[in-house]
């Protein structure tokens, strides 16, 4: 299953992962000690994730009409090429423009990415080759975050922003191997049935994600909230790869159910947000919960459209859905508090367990 334009592809997608994810939480901080404070620093994250969002819808068009190796190509060009700009200068409208390129960079490399490697897997298999994509470009997600926070208070801003700009040009080399070709179907308007339910039941998750993700290092110990985090980033990937494995033998329908609810409670016991064992096991639990649930919805949906559509529109639930959960929680915590806020949002996903209960089309394939 691991062919050439396969690895190819995870290496370009890796590199371009791990220059997002160094910045991810530097480049706000970056702004904030640049004079535009907390505002500064909430504005470049929101107009990344804003870029990320609309650059996922266009990218169905991009492979129909440019192919699979020239949108990785620009997804890799625009996370890199701006990032080098910022160690000029660290005021807001430059912090602003650079984090929208990247934002759209970003958003054409994700959704790239997934599509191709549902096109390069055979069906029968796509379950477990999505499962190895998501282990893959989950590891710079480990790696990245702590590493560009370190890096940046140890040898200052510039290098890291520099290192972080030059990865993802790297993985231009990787790019020059992959198939120019273009999705079969891609830009059609194909067929709907059957995307709504998997993709709201993960839009749930997401949600909680950006809740979590946000707040948690505000509810209690940062030092806790660090060691949660890490907690369910290395479940994650491990329990896509995982669900991915099963979905192929025995049909991902299964798995809806069992990821909703091990997401629920893991997001219900951050209530006890002082509680060390309580929180980092809920974040692991969560993880779980979340990496089952990213190969079980995305397979389903690839059950029922052509690639390109369907890894717009999951992408779109998984970012879209991180926004409206930390823009959300934050409007209404000042009512709710920490405890009651996250129990609130396990309720969020519990609610959408009606529409896990899905026809007997989402079987395995046979092999």
């Amino acid at each position: 299953m691991m062919s050439r334009s396969l690895s190819l592809m995870m290496a370009a997608s890796v590199t371009g992962m791990l220059g997002f994810f160094l910045l991810f939480s530097t480049v706000p901080l970056y702004a904030a000690t640049g004079g535009s404070g907390a505002s500064g620093a909430g504005l470049a994250t929101g107009a990344m994730m804003a870029s990320t969002v609309l650059a996922e819808l266009a990218v169905p068009w991009l492979l129909s009409r440019h192919g699979y190796r020239a949108a990785m190509a620009l997804g890799l060009v625009l996370l890199g090429l701006p990032a080098l700009l910022l160690p000029l200068s660290a005021e807001l409208p430059v912090v602003l423009a650079v984090s929208l390129l990247r934002g759209a960079g970003l958003g054409v490399l994700v959704v790239a990415g997934t599509a191709l490697t549902a096109d390069l897997v055979p069906a029968e298999r796509r379950g477990e080759g999505l499962g190895l994509y998501g282990l893959a470009v989950g590891v710079p997600s480990v790696a990245g975050l702590p590493l560009g926070l370190w890096a940046a208070d140890v040898l200052g801003f510039a290098p890291v922003l520099v290192v972080a700009g030059l990865l993802p040009l790297a993985g231009l080399v990787a790019v020059t191997g992959l198939p120019a070709g273009r999705p079969a179907t891609a830009g059609a308007g194909g067929r709907t049935g059957g995307l709504a339910a998997p993709m709201l039941v993960f839009a749930s998750v997401t949600v909680s994600v950006g809740v979590l993700v946000t707040f948690l290092p505000l509810a209690g110990s940062p030092g806790l909230a660090s060691a949660a985090l890490l907690a369910q980033s290395l479940a994650t990937p491990a329990a896509r790869w995982w669900a991915g494995r099963f979905g192929d033998r025995h049909g991902p329908a299964g798995l809806l159910v069992p990821g909703l609810l091990a997401a629920a409670a893991g997001t219900a016991l951050q209530a006890w947000t002082t509680a060390p064992v309580a929180v980092v096991a809920g974040m692991a639990l969560f993880g779980a919960g979340f990496g089952v649930l990213q190969n079980a919805t995305l397979t389903m949906m690839l059950q029922r459209g052509e690639p390109a559509r369907v890894s717009a529109l999951w992408n779109l639930a998984y970012d879209a859905g991180m926004g409206v959960g930390a823009t959300g929680f934050g409007l209404v915590l000042g009512h709710t508090g920490y405890r009651l806020g996250f129990v609130l949002v396990a309720a969020l996903v519990v609610v959408t367990i009606p529409l896990a209960r899905v026809r007997p089309a989402y079987a395995a394939l046979p092999r």
